[in-house]
């Protein structure tokens, strides 16, 4: 028996040394090769990771949402990544990324990307040894995230077409444009203006579409009393919005870090990663500690939006700012996006996933905070802007960072609104009252999320 083991084994060590055998005297890749496969990988597997944000942003919104809508509200986030896929295809990543040829504001070339023969059209990305094809997928997962953020504040009450419509436009116009001034070549990368992964490009444009929606949808049945006084609507599901928020934090790990585009050199990466967790655990505390001051009760939603917060903010700085600032700036993020969150309600604007609190305001936190924070030493590894105030800098890269956000800000609201208002003249927005009570389940599909719910609707009203 022993021996049967033994010729067996060796049997087996011999095919696996056979390649190495047969091929010895083959000159090997180079070391450029290998960097490029090791570089490449690197970023594919972080667009894995982008990507799988969707789940979380999927249970987190069904969670945080009522029964009746939580299969549209789930099964929407499929929908707007195939929405997001072919409009960023087109058009939208040659708007965002490729050659404007000296107007600052969007892209010329590189629509309808085809394989590594559209590499010359994308000068903005031309420094990396990763094929293009790679780099798209890696920012299609960015904008399908910012696109997220958007219909998160149309929940339970906007039309499924204005998904598909809005979905399209935002991605061809909105998000790449943006894009193009941060990352692109556009008039905010000739500022040099430091956002790392996007607390700026991704959030705060995907939270600003939110707010300009969510205002002009109107709230939800029953959110507000006559005299303006708001109620609680709560989701059907904590545990899903937990489960979302934990996902989510995951997926930011090929947010920031895979941001970084490499895996070689000192692993630069790694610091990403420190910073980004430092803040998230920061912000889940600060958020938490603060809901337990105000309310007399630790509250489980705020501490998930105080972690989301905290990440937001540091998507833009983590490459800039030593690990106690990422701790100062998650705790910060997680505070604001509290009190926020209580001021956007009681102005009657309703948020159900509190997308402007968590993804705008802690995005505006996120960018102006480098202008605070960015170190001289991380300054130079990344090559971008300049220190910022509180190490030297003075006011130049805050000032660069507010004018950003403010350019940003501006340009999303006008648009989206513009979008907006058109979709609403042809074919409207909101659904119907009777739509709304029955819920978007039932009322755009047919059917229920939960089943069984259906079920017990229809045994009652046979009863009565």
């Amino acid at each position: 028996m022993k021996k049967n083991w033994f010729i067996t084994l060796l049997a087996a060590l011999m095919v696996m040394a056979f390649p190495v055998a047969a091929f010895a005297a083959e000159e090997g890749p180079s070391t450029a090769e290998l960097q490029a496969g090791l570089n490449s990988t690197f970023v594919f597997i972080a667009f894995m990771l982008v990507f799988f944000m969707q789940a979380g942003f999927a249970l987190l919104e069904a969670g945080s949402t009522r029964m009746k809508n939580a299969g549209h509200v789930a099964g929407r986030t499929v929908l707007t990544l195939g929405v997001s896929a072919i409009s960023f295809w087109a058009l939208g990543f040659g708007l965002g990324f490729g050659n404007d040829n000296g107007n600052g504001f969007m892209g010329l070339t590189g629509f309808f990307l085809s394989g590594t023969d559209a590499a010359p059209s994308f000068d903005s990305l031309s420094g990396l040894d990763i094929p293009i094809t790679i780099m798209f997928l890696f920012h299609f997962a960015f904008a399908a995230i910012s696109l997220a953020i958007a219909c998160g504040g149309m929940a339970e009450r906007a039309k499924l077409s204005v998904y598909i419509i809005f979905g399209v436009l935002f991605s061809i116009i909105i998000y790449p444009i943006v894009a193009h001034w941060v990352w692109g070549g556009g008039w905010l990368t000739q500022m040099e203006m430091q956002d790392y992964a996007g607390s700026t490009v991704v959030h705060l444009t995907g939270a600003t579409a939110a707010l300009v929606a969510t205002i002009m949808l109107k709230p939800r049945l029953g959110k507000y009393n006559k005299d303006g006084k708001p109620n609680i609507i709560p989701g059907h599901n904590q545990v899903y919005s937990i489960l979302g928020v934990i996902i989510l934090w995951f997926g930011w790990y090929g947010f920031n870090p895979g941001s970084a585009v490499s895996a070689m050199g000192d692993g630069f990466f790694g610091y990403v990663a420190l910073t980004t967790t430092l803040a998230a655990a920061s912000g889940a505390i600060a958020a938490l500690l603060t809901s337990w001051a105000v309310f007399g009760k630790a509250d489980i939603p705020s501490m998930l939006n105080g972690v989301l917060a905290a990440l937001v903010a540091i998507t833009g700085s983590c490459a800039f700012v030593a690990p106690w600032a990422a701790v100062v700036i998650g705790a910060v993020a997680g505070i604001i996006t509290f009190f926020t969150a209580q001021w956007v309600e009681k102005k009657r604007i309703d948020d159900p996933i509190y997308a402007f609190s968590v993804h705008g305001v802690a995005g505006m936190w996120g960018a102006v905070s480098t202008g605070l924070f960015a170190t001289p030493t991380l300054v130079e590894i990344t090559g971008v802007g300049r220190p910022g105030l509180f190490y030297g800098g003075g006011f130049t890269q805050l000032g660069v960072q507010v004018l950003g956000v403010v350019g940003t800000f501006i340009f999303v609201v006008v648009v989206t609104a513009i979008i907006l208002g058109a979709i609403k003249a042809a074919v409207g927005i909101r659904v119907t009252e009777e739509e709304e009570t029955m819920g978007l389940d039932l009322s755009e599909h047919g059917t229920y999320g939960y089943p069984e719910h259906m079920k017990m609707i229809n045994d009652s009203e046979k009863r009565m």
